[in-house]
This record gives C-alpha cells, structure tokens and sequence, in this order.
C-alpha cells in the first residue's frame, strides 16, 4: 500500500513538474533545411522563389526590357493541384518581395484594391476630407503584366517509402498583347523513409 502511495505521488510530482516547466521554444534558422516530413515546407517555397526570381530576371528579352525602365506588374493566386493544403499566397508574397527588391519591376497591390476604392469613396463621398488634398479618382497607374502560376504534385508510396514530387511553374503574361514574355518552372522531390511515425 505505501508502494502504491510512492508511486501516486511520484506520477503526480513528474506530472506537475513538467506543467511547470512548460514546453521548450528555442528559436532556429528559418534558412536552415528543414527535413521533418515530405510536406511541402519552407525550404521548398524559398527554393521556388529564389529559382524562378533568378530565372525570370536573367531571362534576356527581360533583362532588356527592364535597363531603362520598371514596368508595372501584378500577381495573381496560385493555383495550387496538390491533395496538400499550401498556402500559396506565402509562395507568391515571397517571389512578389524579391522581384521587387530587385528593382527591375513595380506592382500593383491586387489584394488591396477593395481597401483602395472605400478610402477613395470616403475621400470623395464622406464630406469630411478637404477636396483640395483628396486623392484624385482615375490617376492609379495600371498593370502592364501578370504573373500567375500552377503547383501540381506527383505522391508514390510503398510499404516502407513515400516519394514525393512537386512541380511549380509561373508565367508572365503582356496584358495588352496577350503574349507570353516568360515562363520559369522548378521541380522538388523528397523521399522519406517510414520509421516509428507516419510519413
């Protein structure tokens, strides 16, 4: 019966002890390879992005294009055909940074264009703003390009293995002709082997 007691009170003492403590953060390199599943994880969007920016701004007709000027482009979602769940707006938030901090292009911000339109209602509508400094309807400056693109996945598995292969493409299209100006595409495969966890 005292054995039983020791026990109890030993389970309850490791059990508040580790409460206590709480779980331990320490924080890592978000550039580092990270091996934890066949996901698709941050080394694989920071490898697409730096892949195709690279592509897309050594590309010759583009490299000419941009030597004198930075044309006007906007990003449309990913198309993600994968059976994951992928946040393709990190995917293209990233690529949309570097080609921008690359100062060959500039961007309309598609994803703010509700927001714009209620502040320019507001501006002009509400009664509250001074005319002369309310932003004058009809002056945004307009797309001249889009870039958009496609994520597929190819998954195999056997007993003991599962391979995984994605492929990622993205094209930049000329809005007033029509004409594909680039096209840039990076292919992923991982392997992982079944251990004690699920792949």
């Amino acid at each position: 019966m005292k054995l039983t007691k020791l026990f109890v009170v030993l389970v309850a003492s490791l059990v508040l002890s580790a409460c206590a403590n709480g779980p331990k953060i320490s924080y890592g390199d978000a550039t580092a390879v990270e091996t934890t599943t066949t996901d698709f994880g941050s080394t694989d969007l920071q490898t697409i992005a730096a892949t195709l920016v690279d592509d897309l701004l050594s590309f010759p007709p583009i490299t000419q294009m941009t030597a004198t000027r930075r044309p006007v482009m906007f990003v449309d979602k990913i198309k993600n055909k994968t059976t994951e769940h992928i946040d393709t707006e990190s995917i293209t938030d990233t690529v949309q940074t570097k080609i921008l901090k690359s100062g060959k292009f500039r961007f309309v911000d598609m994803t703010a264009v509700r927001q714009i339109q209620e502040q320019l209602n507001f501006q002009m509508d509400s009664g509250m703003v001074d005319p002369g400094k309310a932003v004058a309807f009809g002056k945004q400056t307009g797309a001249e390009f889009m870039l958009y693109g496609n994520m597929s996945s190819i998954v195999k598995r056997n007993d003991s293995t599962k391979d995984v292969y994605y492929k990622f493409t993205m094209k930049m299209v000329n809005l007033e002709t029509g004409i594909m100006e680039w096209a840039g595409e990076k292919e992923i495969r991982k392997t992982g082997e079944k251990s004690f966890f699920s792949l």
